[in-house]
């Protein structure tokens, strides 16, 4: 696991930088309840009253006078955006990067398969996502606990397994992409991740639109319905983990028959 501990390493600093950055906000946020829950009525009726906006971000059928309807609203759009974000980064040039550094003949002239070296890729960033959601979870649940409130266990899970689950699909599309770009570009992740947001908001506001959801993972995480049906959409899922299986298989293929400069 010699590569796995190499990414690792190089990936340190952009891992602090990433998890504390969201961390911090999402606690932030937390924080400011106390200070804002006595004018959340007035809050919660001029955000009924904003029409598609509302519908967009399921404010509708949340209650964000409550601490679990504002974390999910304010704290769920901070982790969803900047943990699609992050795991899009960690992903997208984790292949391309030896050939825009100029070392991949350095690396494969040592005594590892492709496999290996595509499947400790694979490890690293599994590894990078997943500490960063326990971490922003530990924080999540230490800022509920600062203030003094109770945390609904149920509702927390429910939200941060949804998040997990969506980093992991985009982490493996775009996994799949770094095995065809040269470059690294990291802005094809970032690109794919935002759309992939923005078609969930579509699908939010227009009936039309709702096919959407079958196409982007922030389809599952949608927080009004994780809290009116009390689960995980397992249709949604299930299509989500199949794209993530898909993108990462692609990842093989490629990379094991890859003209590698």
């Amino acid at each position: 696991m010699t590569l796995v501990k190499h990414e690792l390493k190089q990936s340190k600093l952009s891992f602090l930088i990433w998890t504390l950055s969201i961390g911090f906000m999402i606690a932030l946020c937390v924080f400011l309840y106390p200070e804002m829950s006595s004018q959340m009525e007035d809050v919660t009726d001029i955000f009924a009253s904003m029409g598609s906006f509302t519908a967009a971000f399921g404010m509708d059928r949340l209650n964000f006078g409550t601490l679990i309807g504002f974390y999910a609203v304010e704290c769920g759009n901070i982790l969803g955006l900047g943990g699609a974000f992050y795991a899009a980064f960690c992903a997208v040039a984790v292949l391309s990067k030896e050939e825009k550094e100029k070392t991949a003949e350095f690396l494969l002239t040592h005594p590892v398969s492709r496999k290996r070296i595509v499947t400790e890729k694979l490890i690293s960033v599994i590894i990078l996502i997943t500490a960063m959601n326990v971490i922003v979870y530990a924080l999540a649940v230490g800022s509920f606990a600062a203030i003094d409130e109770t945390v609904p266990m149920k509702e927390m899970n429910l939200l941060h397994i949804a998040y997990y689950l969506m980093q992991i699909e985009i982490a493996g599309i775009c996994f799949g992409i770094s095995a065809f770009v040269r470059k690294g570009n990291i802005g094809i992740g970032l690109g794919m991740a935002t759309i992939l947001y923005f078609l969930n908001l579509v699908a939010n506001i227009t009936e039309s639109a709702e096919f959407l959801k079958y196409i982007t993972p922030f389809g599952y995480c949608e927080a009004a319905d994780i809290m009116a049906d009390g689960n995980l959409d397992k249709t949604l899922i299930g299509i989500g983990m199949a794209v993530t299986v898909c993108g990462i298989a692609r990842a093989y293929i490629k990379y094991t028959k890859k003209d590698i400069q």
